[in-house]
């Protein structure tokens, strides 16, 4: 039925029932087109073109049966986030999803499914375990002591669907759970695209920390602290940390902390903090250098910190979607249709060389 569907794309539009009325010009009330998303009425061929280019989506799609749900979404930082706006990143992410694992239907042996890690490794008691379990992972997951180079290309190559989408400022990102009646749930991160590098790592990291700890005993606040634990053991790990900076200093300059970030991919604050979590500063300098961070701003949104890591941009879907067209399995009007793309941008990733012969 097309309920569920419109409803969806009108929120993630962020459309109130009077406010679609008005873009599809009063063809029906929105009297009419509540009932259409309570399944009390259909509507006929010419309005559901009218709605479906309202809402930027295509008829197919509000009349698509696919039946999935989005669980366990939390954006934790949103605490000045309206309704409106968290229902229409929800439904902005059950759209996104819902086409991505169209695509991954369309090229067998594509999808990548999440499998929690297990063992009591990850069963998280008191905040400072979080440190045992991001090492215990990055052993598991073969990646040594170097540097994650990008975070969200892991991650999906680890089965999570990372979706890039404009958020409040305020918002870091959240992790969710797409649920399907006939398969496993998919894992999703939203991360913020406003948001630089640094701290989309951070975000993503800690994240993953709700996706693979098992917190015990824990209040939402202790939760929150030892997925940042998690986070920046994750991202830094100790042995790593030690050999750059080493293991005791008497102090640390902020500008060697700011060409160190380089090979961290961290910000300044973030890089303090895990020093003074592993020892390497005493309180005092840690207390220092924190004041001179303040002072600079780099602990506040919108930092203007030196050195910052550019955007992670998830590629995945697009690549799915690039390949699909080249082998043939589908159209070029549905792979833009899937990956919300002008068609002539399609073109020009199909053919970059179009662009670089003379008209």
């Amino acid at each position: 039925m097309i309920g569920d569907r419109l409803k969806r794309a009108r929120e993630a539009a962020g459309f109130s029932l009077r406010d679609l009325e008005g873009a599809i010009e009063a063809e029906v009330s929105a009297q009419a087109i509540g009932k259409y998303e309570r399944n009390e009425m259909m509507p006929g061929s010419n309005v559901l073109l009218r709605l479906a280019k309202a809402l930027k989506v295509t008829p197919e799609y509000l009349l698509g049966t696919r039946d999935i749900t989005l669980v366990g979404v939390d954006f934790r930082k949103a605490t000045r986030a309206s309704a409106k706006e968290v229902k229409s990143v929800e439904a902005i992410v059950l759209d996104h999803i819902e086409r991505y694992l169209e695509l991954e239907f369309l090229m067998p042996g594509a999808e990548l499914e999440w499998v929690a890690p297990r063992g009591n490794t990850f069963k998280v008691h008191e905040i400072e375990q979080a440190e045992i379990a991001a090492e215990s992972l990055r052993e598991q997951w073969v990646l040594g002591i170097s540097p994650i180079a990008n975070m969200t290309e892991l991650l999906e190559i680890k089965g999570i669907k990372v979706i890039s989408l404009d958020l409040p400022q305020n918002v870091s990102g959240s992790k969710a759970f797409v649920r399907r009646p006939d398969a496993e749930d998919v894992a999703v991160i939203v991360v913020n695209r406003a948001h630089n590098g640094d701290r989309q790592r951070f975000t993503l990291a800690h994240e993953l920390a709700h996706l693979a700890l098992k917190f015990i005993g824990m209040s939402d606040t202790e939760q929150e602290k030892a997925a940042d634990r998690f986070a920046g053991a994750f991202l830094m790990a100790k042995q790593m940390v030690h050999q750059v900076l080493g293991l005791n200093r008497t102090s640390v300059s902020i500008g060697e902390l700011v060409e160190i970030k380089k090979v961290f991919k961290t910000s300044v604050p973030c890089l303090i903090v895990r020093c003074s979590q592993l020892g390497i500063l005493s309180r005092g300098s840690y207390g220092k250098l924190w004041a001179q961070v303040r002072q600079l701003g780099w602990n506040a949104p919108g930092s203007n910190e030196p050195n910052q890591c550019p955007s992670e941009v998830p590629q995945r879907m697009a690549l799915l979607g690039l390949r699909a067209v080249v082998e043939q399995v589908i159209s070029k009007a549905k792979a833009a249709e899937l990956l919300r793309m002008d068609i002539h941008e399609l073109d020009d990733r199909l053919e970059p060389e179009r662009r670089l012969v003379p008209a």
